[in-house]
């Protein structure tokens, strides 16, 4: 397992993480003894973050984490979870970010996370209900954090880069972040590169190149898409429903659409799947640290290992991808 120094932390982290969330729904939704199974074999391969939330299954991702890690007692493992504020609670955040850890460490039976990475998007253009400000984040949550880290009860400092770009870009600019999770795949390169003007997705304007000026480490996100880049719309029956895309197309199915013209890839042996190819696209950019790929079965994680044991994509890869992401200018979001 290949091991990268994650931002300015000091940790090495893998260059495959175990998501815990809701999509794949393995730890939300599975069979205990497929979940410690997993877990045990993610360990054994130099699987060493492990990543959840309080929203993924109300809860249960914490609690099914928090078991079997005390059952299995590794060593040297990074665990991260994540706050997300309601908008009822804008004008107390301070506290309600301390009841939320509280109730993490205890579902994860642990005295401190590694990662605590707030879960809200932030944007100043008043889009998001849900949404945080540049300035409630700067001025009420980074304090917050900082108290629960002055505890010992978190080590570093993370955020959920979703919401609007320049607010993304303000807050990491910023220096005050240890961690961001940044959404990264073959439909949606726009962390890494300039995109044609056209282009139908949310364009985070090189977000990697204010993450290495700020020395932040990068948990990429969604590189399946929430699994459209399977370029398939069947689902395990665990899984969750299909997801609402983040920064691609306006739907689920338009994103497995465009997924499907990605084809070429696969047909032409750059990876044997397309779902291989997006995970190993991921691993691609050096700005990334670690991934995470949801899953539903044991089965998935395996895929999962073998695509990023094989390493990056070749520049030939690359180079086609780029062609074929040119078919979609001009395509409505």
């Amino acid at each position: 397992m290949q091991m990268r120094v994650f931002g300015r932390t000091g940790m090495r982290l893998s260059m495959l993480g175990f998501g815990c969330g809701a999509v794949g729904g393995l730890m939300v939704r599975g069979d205990p003894a497929d979940q410690e199974r997993t877990v045990a074999r993610a360990i054994a391969a130099g699987v060493n973050y492990f990543d959840t939330a309080v929203q993924y299954g109300d809860g249960e991702s914490e609690k099914n984490l928090g078991r079997i890690l005390q059952n299995l007692k590794p060593a040297n493992v990074a665990v991260g979870t994540k706050v997300r504020l309601p908008p009822g609670a804008f004008g107390r955040i301070a506290d309600t970010v301390t009841a939320s850890l509280e109730g993490s460490l205890a579902r994860l039976r642990l005295d401190r996370v590694d990662i605590l990475h707030l879960h809200n998007a932030i944007s100043d253009e008043g889009e998001e209900a849900a949404a945080l400000s540049v300035r409630q984040v700067l001025d009420d949550v980074v304090p917050a954090f900082d108290r629960l880290r002055q505890q010992g009860k978190i080590r570093f400092l993370g955020m959920t880069a979703v919401g609007d770009t320049a607010a993304l870009h303000e807050v990491i600019d910023a220096g005050v972040f240890d961690s961001a999770q940044v959404v990264y795949n073959m439909l949606n390169p726009s962390a890494a590169v300039e995109l044609p003007a056209n282009y139908p997705a949310q364009d985070y304007r090189r977000l990697f190149h204010h993450t290495n000026a700020a020395v932040v480490g990068v948990v990429g996100i969604r590189v399946l898409a929430g699994g459209a880049l399977s370029g398939s719309a069947d689902r395990h029956p665990i899984a969750s429903p299909a997801p609402e895309p983040i920064g691609s197309a306006v739907s689920y199915n338009a994103d497995i659409d465009r997924a499907r013209r990605l084809l070429p890839l696969v047909k032409e042996g750059f990876a044997a799947s397309l779902t291989e190819a997006a995970t190993r696209f991921a691993i691609s950019h050096p700005a990334m640290g670690t991934i995470l790929v949801g899953m539903a079965t044991p089965q998935q994680f395996e895929e999962a290992l073998a695509a990023v044991q094989k390493g990056p994509l070749p520049q030939a890869a690359l180079d086609r991808l780029s062609a074929l992401q040119r078919s979609f200018d001009g395509e409505a979001r």
